[in-house]
């Protein structure tokens, strides 16, 4: 049984469907209210985050919190975010 928040730290977190996803690497608190907000997975699965980058899961995305972690929805995949185009930096007139 977890006696402290910090516990959670090092868990194993699956979807509902059992896929492995990451670890919880570090916890997401809001301090003013001493809620945990959300978990920072790291080390994540390929499968479901584009280039294993870690992520923030909400905490009321999870099930169940014992040895593991299983959370009750996670999407199907996470893509990064594309940004909006670069601006094309500006050309200077050229004077003659």
């Amino acid at each position: 049984m977890l006696e402290e928040a910090s516990d959670l730290i090092g868990l194993q977190v699956y979807t509902s469907q059992g896929i492995y996803l990451g670890n919880v690497g570090n916890l997401v608190v809001d301090v003013d209210n001493n809620k945990v907000q959300g978990l920072f997975i790291t080390s994540t699965n390929p499968l479901l985050v584009e280039g294993s980058k870690s992520v923030n899961v909400p905490y009321r995305w999870i099930a169940s919190i014992g040895d593991i972690i299983i959370l009750r929805y996670f999407p199907k995949r996470v893509a990064l975010k594309r940004g909006a185009a670069k601006p094309k930096p500006e050309k200077l007139p050229i004077e003659e």
